[in-house]
């Protein structure tokens, strides 16, 4: 059985969301503060993370970095402002998915199973093809989720991996900001594509400083390809 925490400083919120969840018959454990997910997360990880933004004390930003240093833990966040900002900026943090408040308890569950269904996908195309795809000098260890470059560890976000290694897997073919935001997103993105211009200006950043002879191309008008 999956275990699902739940984060949100508003009751009611999170005994309607544990109620619908429950039903779909996951496990869930509940939290009104971003320190005692925190510390239930120092004894025991669950399989996916439920949190709100606006938090008293620890924000949800902050608990999404701090999980991010240690895990690829799926993380779907709410929150009850629906600027373009707070998703975007989600979504950069490393979250899987974004919902504004209020929202239907079914929405959540169904994002909830999306997110579930695309890791365990993700999953059965490593299965087919388990060597290492690389470009260049990069070279993508993907049941690790490591990508070395000269045998050194790039050190990336979830986004960014995930980013980096499809292009990996389809170097020199070109791809439209659309494509790598359902790619690295997996649904349909609503939001400004510049949250891949985004991801790839930090992946440029972090291959030039590691010295790597592959290159992430702009097609001008189009979008992106990587060249080794």
């Amino acid at each position: 059985m999956r275990l699902i925490y739940i984060v949100d400083d508003d009751e009611s919120v999170r005994t309607i969301v544990m109620r619908y969840l429950e039903r779909e018959g996951f496990e869930v454990r509940c939290f009104s503060t971003g320190e005692q997910a925190q510390s239930a997360m120092d004894e025991r990880m669950p399989d996916m993370l439920v949190l709100d933004i606006m938090l008293p004390g620890m924000s949800g930003y902050d608990l999404c970095k701090w999980i991010r240093v240690r895990s690829d833990l799926p993380i779907i966040m709410v929150s009850a402002r629906d600027e373009e900002v707070d998703r975007i900026l989600g979504l950069e943090l490393g979250s899987d998915d974004y919902l504004s408040k209020p929202f239907s308890p079914r929405e959540l569950v169904a994002r909830v199973r999306t997110v579930f269904r695309r890791l365990r996908t993700s999953g059965d195309k490593f299965v087919e093809d388990n060597r290492f795809p690389n470009c260049a000098d990069l070279v993508l260890h993907d049941e690790e989720r490591r990508i070395l470059v000269k045998e050194q560890d790039l050190v990336l976000t979830a986004k960014e991996f995930e980013l980096l290694s499809y292009l990996i897997r389809h170097k020199a073919r070109a791809f439209t900001r659309e494509q790598l935001l359902t790619q690295v997103w997996g649904y349909d993105f609503i939001g400004d594509e510049r949250a891949i211009d985004d991801l790839v200006k930090r992946l440029r950043k972090k291959l030039s400083a590691l010295g790597s002879s592959a290159e992430i191309v702009t097609v001008w008008g189009y979008g992106y390809k990587l060249e080794g």
